[in-house]
């Protein structure tokens, strides 16, 4: 069998991300990576450069920011335009499935956000009873 045809049989199948060689599990990483994570939250917000979403996303390296972009345009996610002007632009912004994904993190995190001073408590009594480490 070629890996055309297996693949081809493979998009029959449902997609699995707890198997272990289902693409979806490939995707949710990059998404859920905290790179991909701020990254989708910060497009969301709107189209940005590269210079201005590393200024949003605090603490992402160049070389970072740049791999999470390019596995996050390979999934689809991020659209990436080139502008023919001098000096270049590129610009980046979310496809329809990045901003549903990207609606749905942000959702996430304000949950998170909400509940840090119970976070903050669960970690306190923890490393009193375990240890701090």
């Amino acid at each position: 069998m070629t890996s055309t045809q297996e693949r081809t049989e493979d998009q029959n199948l449902p997609y699995d991300v707890f198997a272990k060689a289902c693409p979806s599990r490939e995707a949710l990483e990059h998404v859920t990576g905290r790179w991909g994570t701020l990254t989708l939250g910060a497009l969301y917000e709107g189209s940005l450069r590269f210079n201005e979403l590393r200024r949003r996303v605090e603490g992402v390296s160049e070389k970072m920011l740049s791999q999470t972009l390019h596995a996050l345009e390979r999934d689809g996610l991020v659209l990436r335009e080139a502008q023919s002007t001098n000096p270049p632009r590129v610009d980046y912004e979310l496809t329809p499935l990045g901003s549903e994904v990207a609606q749905r993190l942000l959702a996430l995190i304000q949950v998170l956000e909400g509940g840090m001073d119970d976070v903050l408590a669960a970690r306190e009594s923890y490393d009193e009873t375990r240890g701090a480490r």
